[in-house]
């Protein structure tokens, strides 16, 4: 088919530019984007295609989520009320609250409980245009609840029209049965439930959270050499509440993306430019828990880290499924520009997911395409609590 009187951002500018071209023709093909261009170029070796008139519409490609904790039991609706009176999220998980008690509350669910909790979630990210779900585990901390959680998300990709992949985050919180030691957790549980999943076809990526209250570098580092071995991609949740250079340490394993990153220094951010690792900048958090250490934006432009943007959808932290909300919070909190904004939820967001083949309108890409009732990109990351979304395209079909 071919889609005709739009206005598309193809997303392949220099400088976080939308690359706009007006009076647009995209053509459809197997799946793919065949060509793109001005409509007034169209080659003639598409005229006998069905043709759709847009009218006027902005085409995007369609949004990525590179980041979230979709699949979990229970909520931490009582925590949200602790916070507004006071308790930081440091005292929240000492006291045994934080991560620890979706923990309990995952482990009692079933595959199909767990799915079903998460479609609502899912169903309001495809709703924004999202054709890409990133999912992780990590509220087992026991083999067979990790285990559980991601086949859980694998099943959410058969359920619904999106893509999902998934990241092992058995590395997420130290589980109460292994207090105080921290070690026995990573080599008895942590390793061997990571061998197990990706033995299953189960794992995208290998996640962690690097941080005083979870795991320290040297513990983390332990995980990415197996996750070398085994070949499989490394992301890591770093420097949101201090600096133990959790970025610099991903960076040396070739990370696709270290999140967070509230108190990233100038080195750690020189380490990802080098790699080429993505920074995924999740503003949900940063809201929720009412921090105030925004994550160094011009740093990352300076030394031209890509900045993905994310939900970080969770229970906890940021619970929150709106991508269109994070881009705007990425704009309000931490002055990022729009497109900047829409870079971060389409090519930025593939980047940080390992994925070449979406993220921009151009031929080769597939056609998973969203379309929306507004004249300018700048209007997705203005609008606070509105959705316009038109429709979406997902695999070249309308």
């Amino acid at each position: 088919m071919v889609l005709t009187a739009c206005r598309a951002a193809t997303m392949l500018g220099e400088k976080e530019a939308y690359s706009l071209i007006d009076d647009a023709a995209l053509v459809l093909e197997s799946g793919r984007i065949a060509w793109v261009g001005a409509q007034s170029d169209l080659p003639a070796q598409y005229g006998a295609y069905m043709v759709h008139d847009m009218g006027g519409r902005l085409i995007t490609p369609a949004l990525i989520d590179c980041h979230t904790h979709v699949v979990h039991g229970g909520n931490r609706a009582a925590e949200f009320e602790m916070r507004l009176q006071g308790a930081t999220y440091e005292e929240v998980a000492r006291a045994g609250g934080g991560i620890i008690s979706t923990v309990t509350a995952t482990r009692k669910a079933s595959q199909e409980a767990l799915v079903a909790a998460a479609l609502p979630f899912v169903d309001a990210m495809i709703a924004e245009g999202v054709s890409v779900i990133e999912i992780k585990s990590g509220y087992g901390l026991e083999a067979d609840t990790e285990l559980r959680m991601l086949r859980a998300a694998r099943a959410i990709g058969t359920k619904r029209p999106v893509l999902v992949r998934t990241s092992y985050l058995a590395a997420h919180a130290i589980p109460p049965e292994y207090k105080g030691r921290a070690d026995a957790y990573v080599d008895e549980v942590c390793i061997p439930t990571l061998r197990v999943a990706h033995a299953q076809g189960l794992v995208d990526a290998v996640d962690g959270f690097c941080e005083g209250i979870a795991f320290s570098p040297a513990q983390m580092e332990r995980i990415f050499v197996v996750a070398k071995e085994l070949d499989l991609p490394i992301k890591l949740h770093a420097e949101q509440l201090s600096n133990l250079g959790g970025a610099a340490l991903a960076a040396r394993y070739g990370a696709m993306s270290a999140d967070h990153l509230e108190y990233l220094d100038e080195a750690g951010v020189k380490a990802m430019a080098a790699a080429g690792t993505v920074a995924v900048i999740l503003p949900g958090a940063f809201y929720t828990l009412r921090e105030t250490q925004m994550p160094p934006i011009d740093l990352l432009r300076q030394h031209g880290v890509a900045m993905a943007v994310a939900t970080d959808m969770n229970p906890g932290s940021s619970p929150m499924s709106s991508l269109l909300l994070a881009m705007n919070m990425a704009c309000t909190l931490f002055r990022m520009t729009p497109a900047e904004a829409l870079a971060g939820a389409t090519i930025h967001a593939a980047r940080a997911l390992g994925l070449t083949d979406r993220g921009t309108l151009a031929p080769g890409q597939a056609a998973d395409l969203a379309v929306w009732a507004c004249d300018h990109p700048a209007e997705l990351a203005y609008r606070i609590g509105f959705n316009p979304l038109h429709q979406r395209i997902i695999g070249g079909a309308l």
